[in-house]
């Protein structure tokens, strides 16, 4: 099967999506199947409003409907919402061409807080995009219930996957800093809210590793935390394995792959009982679900720092990319009449 999956997320950004499709696109090249990725690079770009380290194509429309064309795709996946994802939109529907699409981003809900957009407008925004879509494939049940309430259809549940080949716990890891250690990993900006983190009254020592849009004025306001900046993919085993807790406290998130990522490292969690981290941490007992959810960020932090690692381990371990991976393939639709997709066989090879 040949898949054109085209995304306006992509290295050289460092963010979830990125980092689940391009792990998606090795496990589906791994399985014997020809992915071309149409990504901003191919193309001019510009920088994202507010998010100035993002690139996004800039008029990509002529040349990404002579690519489509020509490579003629047996299925075509718009990963997500931006300037490539609306072209190809447009051009599939002119082709008569079915696409499936996917919810990765609660876009509306942070145009919400950060230029104060009435959600509703997003949404409906959105809404439209996906709303000739074979599939809107979705990370969790709450945001599928989120997604529903809002008016769209043709959800598909898709959850994601952690490599735990590179998220292991590293013996012996430490960050050199009095402890109990609270660590946050992440974009630095105005979804993420910060805030509710830096402002706990915790003991020890609090980690930020990320970049973004806020992060000058966050590390003027909070200088008695430690503000590590961005480090390569390698190095954040052993950062997750040397603090006590992983305090998440995003309200925002379709999923929140940096939870996962923690988990698969043995570090509990804490965060606040909304759609994201609901599905990564789950409903069992903290000692089983290696997390605490609470509506108390600091009572929860401090639960967690006292949870088994084990649990955390346990947890990771369902979210396993082999099912992902052919999750995925059941979901897509062949493109056009002339192709060459069987549904059933693209299921049978995963």
């Amino acid at each position: 099967m040949h898949l054109v999956l085209v995304s306006d997320a992509w290295a050289p950004q460092v963010n979830g999506v990125v980092i689940t499709l391009v792990e998606l696109v090795q496990r589906l090249r791994a399985l014997g199947h020809r992915v071309t990725v149409i990504e901003p690079g191919d193309f001019r770009t510009f920088a994202c409003p507010g998010y100035p380290e993002i690139r996004l194509a800039w008029r990509a429309g002529r040349a990404l409907r002579e690519r489509l064309d020509a490579l003629r795709p047996d299925a075509l996946h718009l990963a997500t919402e931006g300037p490539l994802g609306w072209a190809a939109r447009r051009h599939a529907l002119r082709r008569g061409w079915a696409f499936t699409t996917a919810f990765h981003t609660r876009f509306p809900d942070i145009l919400a807080q950060a230029l104060k957009i009435p959600s509703r407008w997003g949404y409906a925004l959105f809404r439209r995009f996906h709303a000739p879509s074979a599939g809107v494939m979705v990370p969790t049940e709450g945001m599928l219930a989120i997604l529903q309430a809002h008016g769209f259809a043709a959800l598909r549940p898709w959850t994601h996957g952690v490599d735990r080949q590179l998220f292991r716990p590293i013996e012996g890891a430490d960050l050199g800093l009095p402890r109990p250690v609270w660590l946050y990993v992440g974009r630095v900006s105005w979804e993420k809210n910060l805030e509710a983190f830096l402002d706990l009254d915790l003991p020890g020592s609090k980690v930020v590793y990320g970049v973004g849009p806020r992060e000058a004025a966050l590390k003027a306001a909070y200088p008695q935390v430690h503000w590590r900046g961005i480090v390569a993919r390698e190095q954040l085993p052993a950062i997750y394995s040397a603090a006590d807790a992983f305090v998440f406290p995003s309200r925002s998130e379709t999923f929140g792959l940096v939870m996962l990522e923690a988990l698969a490292c043995g570090t509990p969690v804490a965060a606040y009982p909304e759609a994201g981290p609901l599905d990564v941490i789950g409903r069992e007992p903290p000692a089983r679900s290696g997390g605490v959810l609470d509506p108390d960020l600091r009572a929860a932090a401090l639960a967690a720092a006292g949870l088994p690692r084990e649990a955390a381990l346990a947890r990771a371990a369902q979210f396993d990319w082999d099912r992902v991976t052919q999750v995925f393939l059941q979901h897509l639709r062949p493109c056009h009449a002339g192709c060459a997709f069987r549904h059933e066989t693209v299921a049978d090879a995963s």
